[in-house]
């Protein structure tokens, strides 16, 4: 499933990407995928997905 349309991100990347990175913050997740925010709707998605992989991770949203 696509979790970022504007970064074609889908949920099993950013999902390898946080267990691989262990990003802090929603911002870290993106830079761990190698791109960029867009226009953020996915920023929850992703926040979600975070605490998921890693509970503990203080968790930003992206700016």
């Amino acid at each position: 499933m696509y979790v970022c349309i504007c970064n074609a991100l889908t949920e099993n990347r950013v999902r390898h990407a946080v267990r691989a990175h262990r990003p802090n913050t929603v911002r870290d997740v993106y830079a761990a995928c190698g791109v960029a925010p867009q226009c953020g709707k996915c920023a929850d998605t992703i926040a979600d997905i975070l605490n998921d992989e890693c509970p503990s991770a203080l968790r930003l949203a992206a700016e």
